[in-house]
């Protein structure tokens, strides 16, 4: 596991949008916040980019709903989907105040 975190940390994709803009865009800091998750910092990991988490438990349901078909499986999504939406904005709103 440790050689797959070295890896992504010296692989890491600098952001088009704050390279040419000068501003964060609303996706900043998400590989950051995957590695942290990955050695197991998740406080750290939350602190940098809040919606991370959801954003797994949404991609996971997703391939699990397709799989078996949960009965109340799209409205979940759709809450979900709301939920992290939300955060995402959030997030942004107070990085681009702070």
């Amino acid at each position: 596991m440790e050689s797959i975190i070295k890896w992504l940390e010296s692989h890491g994709m600098p952001c088009f949008y704050k390279k040419y803009f000068g501003i964060e865009c609303p996706g900043c800091g998400m590989q950051t916040a995957f590695i942290e998750l990955l050695k197991g910092n998740i406080s750290e990991s939350i602190i940098i980019y809040p919606a991370l988490l959801p954003t797994i438990f949404m991609i996971i349901y997703l391939i699990l709903h397709i799989i078996f078909k949960f009965r109340q499986g799209a409205l979940v999504l759709k809450i979900s989907f709301i939920f992290t939406a939300s955060i995402i904005v959030i997030n942004y709103i107070c990085k681009l105040l702070t």
